[in-house]
């Protein structure tokens, strides 16, 4: 069974929560990065996380996928406590990433770049390896199918020997997707995909969420184009100097004074107010 379905979950379980965040802090032996988070993901939804820069969004990401431990607070994925878990043992439960800066191997096809997030579902064993015994050469025969599979999900429709340097830089976000979805995720955290795009490409980012939430993914999106954030979210938390200040739909936290003035600041606001009045 292909990655894009294994993912559908029963519509009765679409709206559990697979993350909470209770009262998360953190810091690194200064003023706090983060204070007092606390919000819940569900099942099949984009919950988008944006904030002002500095405002702690990327410490977030990185304490949701295990590369740093809360100071204070805990986060549950699927109902555990992952405080003590090391990030590759979190990508077995089912969390995976993108990354803000590309992470993409260039001496490497973009197969096997979209190899590398399938390694672990791999039997690596040294004497498997050694003697190449045909359960080895079958998974690997599977791997590579998906992995084909995977490129055509994302939009890349490309030869398997292609070179990642030969790739737009929209084509390459949608490559370190692909990547990630081959590890079979659960939740997706993505951080700022849609940076450095031009409309088209980010069009074509915005429908890859979409599919990818339509076929039971919990997708987190930390992005700053505020049109994508608006028109692909189910929900949005609002962080600003590493506490929340808002939650909920779209619509609600555009229009949140909160929200307005740490983006816009108070003078925006109150424009935005006689504007109303006027």
């Amino acid at each position: 069974m292909t990655l894009v379905s294994a993912n559908k979950i029963p519509e009765a379980q679409a709206n559990g929560d697979i993350v909470r965040v209770e009262r998360l802090g953190k810091d690194f032996g200064g003023p706090a990065i983060l204070d007092d988070v606390s919000f819940a993901l569900h099942r099949g939804r984009v919950h988008s996380i944006i904030g002002p820069n500095g405002a702690g969004k990327t410490t977030l990401l990185n304490v949701l996928s295990g590369l740093y431990k809360p100071t204070k607070g805990r986060v549950l994925v699927q109902g555990s406590d992952i405080g003590a878990v090391s990030p590759h043992r979190l990508a077995e439960r089912g969390v995976s990433r993108t990354f803000q800066n590309l992470k993409v191997c260039f001496n490497m096809t973009v197969i096997e770049n979209v190899l590398l997030g399938r390694h672990r579902h791999l039997d690596t064993g040294f004497i498997t390896g050694i003697l190449r015994l045909p359960g080895l050469q079958k998974s690997e025969g599977q791997a590579r199918a998906l992995a084909r599979e995977l490129l055509e999900f994302v939009g890349l429709s490309v030869d398997d020997s292609t070179r990642p340097d030969a790739l737009s830089y929209g084509a390459l976000k949608r490559l370190e997707i692909a990547r990630a979805l081959a590890g079979d995720p659960k939740l997706l955290l993505l951080d700022e995909p849609a940076a450095g795009l031009n409309p088209q490409e980010t069009l074509e980012i915005k429908r890859l969420i979409e599919s990818l939430a339509a076929r039971g993914i919990t997708v987190v999106l930390v992005e700053h184009d505020m049109k994508l954030v608006m028109e692909v979210s189910h929900n949005i938390v609002v962080i600003n100097y590493g506490r929340k200040i808002a939650e909920g739909l779209p619509q609600a936290v555009a229009q949140d004074p909160q929200v307005i003035a740490a983006y816009l600041g108070v003078r925006a606001q109150e424009e935005r107010k006689v504007g109303a009045a006027a």
